[in-house]
């Protein structure tokens, strides 16, 4: 399963570009799932279902079904799950798009927008093998990717994958 960070501070379009890519990467045959990390805690359930009932009362896992989705929900009593640990949960694919877990060692795409006044983190990691951008910038040999152009940086992710090779310059 080939994995593909999306990385970048806040604000730089990191989702934007990672949504406009999902239909372009199906529309060329592949399978992809997304995980997503977050510093704050979340919660896919609403006071009153019965599932956040379930889980107030003290079920450890709660799984939601329909005839059109499902949910694992798993609490936590102790360190947050490796991003390794959450990737076996998940059925395969031809590629995984994990927004966040940028210190783990992984090939990353970083979304750069020079206008946020934040510096690039791609200076400072050999994970991050391509930028996106909305600027011409020296990136140090790394692939330069028009970042208005979710086209563009899926033909690069289609091409790595198709050559049978880890997504890199």
């Amino acid at each position: 399963m080939k994995v593909l960070g999306i990385i970048g501070w806040s604000g730089s379009g990191k989702t934007t570009l990672l949504t406009a890519m999902l239909p372009l990467l199906r529309a060329a045959g592949l399978t992809v799932s997304t995980v997503k990390h977050t510093h704050q805690g979340f919660d896919l359930d609403r006071p009153g279902k019965d599932s956040y009932r379930h889980r107030e009362a003290g079920a450890h896992e709660v799984l939601i079904a329909s005839g059109s989705r499902w949910a694992l929900l798993h609490e936590l009593n102790g360190a947050e799950p490796s991003l390794e640990e959450l990737l076996a949960k998940l059925a395969p694919v031809d590629l995984v798009l994990v927004e966040g877990f940028k210190s783990h060692p992984f090939p990353k795409l970083e979304v750069y927008r020079p206008a946020l006044r934040k510096p690039p983190i791609w200076p400072d990691t050999t994970d991050v093998v391509a930028v996106a951008s909305d600027a011409e910038l020296d990136v140090d040999a790394r692939i330069l990717l028009p970042l208005n152009r979710p086209d563009h940086v899926v033909t690069w992710v289609a091409e790595s994958i198709s050559r049978g090779v880890d997504i890199h310059p």
